[in-house]
């Protein structure tokens, strides 16, 4: 199963599977999010799903979703 996944601010949109990391179908498309440690203790992997919950991508697979899934990026210069 497939889901349209939206990366603001750069309104970028990709086919995604479900259970995919979320990190990687940024990661395929050119977005990037900052990572530290890959295990979702540090935080700098964390996005908002618009409309929904704040997770942290490296730790996220995609879920499942009837509409498009929208996914706002947080900047922090720290992780940049």
């Amino acid at each position: 199963m497939s889901v349209s996944i939206r990366f603001l601010p750069d309104n970028i949109t990709v086919e995604a599977e479900v259970g995919e990391s979320l990190l990687d179908v940024a990661d395929k498309v050119g977005v990037f999010i900052p990572t530290g440690c890959l295990m979702g203790s540090c935080h700098a992997c964390t996005v908002e799903i618009v409309g929904g919950d704040v997770i942290r991508a490296c730790i996220s697979p995609v879920p499942p979703a009837s509409e498009e899934l929208v996914i706002q990026l947080f900047s922090d210069p720290s992780w940049d």
